[in-house]
């Protein structure tokens, strides 16, 4: 599934331009091709297409996972899921096969969902905030302190990575740039949130930062077919480094499953007690 890095990169690209594609900022929504009506999750799809219709798109962002669009009227929402792609092209190209909603601008260009598994979602909503509120900080606002780390840290008993992969806890990580921060930071996977230390909570802080920060650096990470660009893959510490030594201590990375997920750890970096 993107995360916050491969969001906000396909944002920053649909924002600004890219590889010879304009920004999508100031294009008009004639109209949309919705084949697969589920992708719509509000309203309905017929609701949708009505208030889509003849908007201009004013402004590009993302919050936690979702890439946000500023309409004349309200707003439009896109979660890609497990395998959504989200990208701007000449309306005269060939429909690729999963290009499931598709919409039709102004000026001979087409901004096209493509989603293999079928699992994205979008939303017209007048508020954002009606889809969004429930999701945590972001990771890389200013308001994101150490501080704020270690109140919601400690007002928690869970194990740290289920909990950093929870969106209403921080907003934006999943499976890759977790596993990633908590290598840097030097924490097992199944650590209990409340028993950490100051020190080990500001060295999460800063993992988290880290393992972002060089993420959005590389345009994310490109793991499987459906992402495009990345680079970030090439610079995984321990993430799909199953039996790979550690790039600090050089021991066997090991596997686990941890809440239905896959966890990349390093044994002795990471022990699962506190040193």
């Amino acid at each position: 599934m993107p995360e916050l890095p491969e969001v906000e990169t396909i944002a920053r690209h649909l924002r600004e331009g890219h590889d010879g594609v304009p920004s999508l900022q100031g294009k008009r929504i004639e109209t949309v091709t919705i084949r697969w009506p589920r992708h719509i999750a509000r309203p309905s799809a017929g609701s949708f297409r009505r208030h889509i219709r003849h908007q201009t798109i004013r402004d590009v962002g993302r919050r936690g996972k979702y890439l946000v669009f500023g309409l004349d009227q309200g707003s439009m929402l896109v979660h890609l899921k497990m395998s959504g792609d989200l990208y701007l092209t000449r309306a005269h190209e060939p429909r690729q096969r999963f290009d499931r909603t598709v919409f039709h601008l102004g000026d001979g260009w087409d901004l096209r969902f493509s989603d293999a598994r079928k699992f994205g979602r979008v939303y017209w909503v007048e508020d954002p905030a009606s889809v969004l509120e429930p999701l945590g900080p972001e990771p890389l606002s200013v308001e994101f302190t150490a501080v704020e780390l270690t109140n919601r840290l400690r007002a928690r008993r869970r194990a740290l990575k289920p909990l950093l992969l929870d969106q209403t806890f921080l907003a934006g990580l999943g499976n890759i740039y977790a596993d990633e921060a908590l290598h840097r930071a030097g924490l097992h996977p199944l650590r209990r949130s409340d028993s950490l230390t100051a020190v080990e909570i500001g060295r999460l802080w800063a993992g988290i930062h880290a393992a972002l920060a060089e993420g959005l650096h590389h345009n994310g990470a490109s793991i499987d077919w459906v992402y495009r660009g990345g680079g970030f893959q090439n610079h995984f510490r321990v993430y799909q480094r199953t039996g790979e030594p550690c790039p600090v201590c050089g021991t066997a990375i090991q596997r686990r499953v941890i809440g239905q997920r896959s966890s990349h750890f390093c044994p002795k970096c990471q022990p699962a007690r506190r040193r």
